[in-house]
């Protein structure tokens, strides 16, 4: 289904309009937004259209290697694959009962990876879904590994029916030239120690098809109920796994041309470590991960601080954040807007030690800024605390109930040291 076409486009002249369902290019038939995308690459296409309940056929031309100008709607709820798996980490688990049905579903569909970055298990995939993989070059995917001994593997998913063996798979697809980012979710008891060193050092024969390996720490709220036992890591193993993976790093990038495996920020930020220099990321390729995301923002908000006039200090507001990265940002601001206050926000909707800017619901922003004084001219809150493509929190609050709550604009504000150096500086 056609969300939008943009005009002065190759779609927009051919007629495609923003309600029409495409149903096949060139006499394809097509499944899905990633079969538009295949078939939907040559110049010169015949789509078969459904508008009004009648079939159309419209001729397109475009320049070589120019866009179409077409954007389709996110697939529904219903069409997405979802994860049979039962990890004993899943953060869907930990959710809250009586929130959105929406945001209990878990997708473990290989379209998705390629298409928006999610990571997959590929432990349920058929025959079909690999051999189109393969076929139609579905590159880059993200993988959820964890661990690649089988049997604590298939613990860690939850004791699946199916097959929890990942390396033949991972190798069938990297012999087939298709690029990968692992993920390892780190559950200390579990896969950690000799596991891990067994999981990153039998991934790293797969470079350069596998691009990158994250460890990124579990996460886990206080409504783990009927949930296995599981921690978090203690301060003093995170300061050992920083040692651990550092070493890893520079005999990997003497082999391999790559440090390969990449801690996630929340581990440097607990160990009180120094966060590594941009060129250490190789490219931020799995920032969106948590991996080099603090770096990446700090070295932005230093070159956006430089080019700022001093004669403009800002504004007096209230910059919310979580209270992982509250206090590193409070001392990144003293300078850069001395006007402003950063207010770490502990996180009761969902407790236990999910510290993130990015899951602060609507309501414990709210109670918390209710304590706090005076909160300026405005409330800058994350936009990234929002759901995609709505103004609203995950608890269903939106910021114009905290604005009416609060008696100050509440305003959200992208991650990106531009649009927050924007915000605490507009008129």
């Amino acid at each position: 289904m056609v969300a939008a076409v943009r005009p002065r486009t190759a779609a927009a002249a051919a007629g495609l309009a923003a309600g029409d369902r495409i149903v096949a290019i060139n006499a394809r038939p097509l499944r899905d937004a990633i079969d538009f995308q295949f078939y939907g690459a040559d110049d010169r296409l015949e789509l078969h259209v459904e508008r009004d309940g009648q079939r159309r056929v419209l001729r397109l031309v475009r320049r070589p290697g120019a866009d179409l100008g077409v954007e389709l709607e996110a697939p529904r709820p219903a069409e997405i694959a979802t994860c049979a798996n039962k990890c004993v980490f899943c953060f869907i688990h930990q959710l809250p009962r009586g929130m959105r049905r929406s945001l209990y579903v878990k997708d473990d569909d290989f379209r998705l990876s390629f298409l928006h970055g999610n990571y997959i298990t590929l432990s349920d995939l058929d025959e079909a879904a690999l051999s189109r993989i393969v076929e139609q070059r579905l590159s880059p995917l993200y993988v959820s590994v964890h661990a690649t001994d089988s049997e604590l593997r298939w613990a860690l998913l939850g004791k699946p029916r199916h097959s929890a063996e990942i390396l033949p798979r991972l190798e069938r697809l990297a012999k087939a030239g298709i690029r990968m980012h692992a993920q390892i979710v780190l559950c200390p008891d579990l896969n950690d120690g000799a596991h891990l060193e067994r999981t990153v050092h039998e991934l790293a024969p797969l470079h350069p098809q596998i691009a990158t390996t994250a460890i990124v720490p579990v996460g886990l709220t206080r409504h783990r109920e009927r949930l296995p036992q599981l921690r978090t890591l203690r301060d003093d193993e995170a300061r050992a796994l920083v040692a651990t993976v550092h070493a890893w790093q520079a005999r990997l990038l003497s082999t391999l041309g790559s440090r390969f495996v990449f801690l996630g920020d929340e581990v440097y930020l607990q160990a009180d470590h120094p966060l590594p220099a941009a060129d250490h990321y190789e490219g931020f390729v799995v920032a969106e991960d948590g991996i080099g995301l603090v770096r990446r923002f700090e070295d932005d908000l230093g070159r956006v601080a430089s080019r700022a006039r001093a004669s403009a200090p800002g504004r007096r507001v209230t910059v919310v954040s979580g209270m992982l990265y509250g206090p590193r940002l409070a001392s990144r601001l003293a300078t850069l807007a001395p006007a402003a206050r950063v207010v770490s926000v502990p996180n009761d909707f969902f407790g236990g030690t999910v510290a993130v800017a990015g899951l602060l619901t609507g309501q414990d922003i709210q109670r918390h800024l209710a304590t706090v004084g005076d909160l300026g001219e405005a409330v800058l809150v994350p936009a990234v605390a929002l759901r995609d493509g709505e103004s609203v929190f995950l608890d269903d609050l939106t910021p114009g109930d905290l604005s009416r709550s609060l008696g100050v604009p509440v305003v959200p504000v992208e991650p990106s040291a531009r649009a927050l150096v924007r915000a605490l500086r507009a008129a």
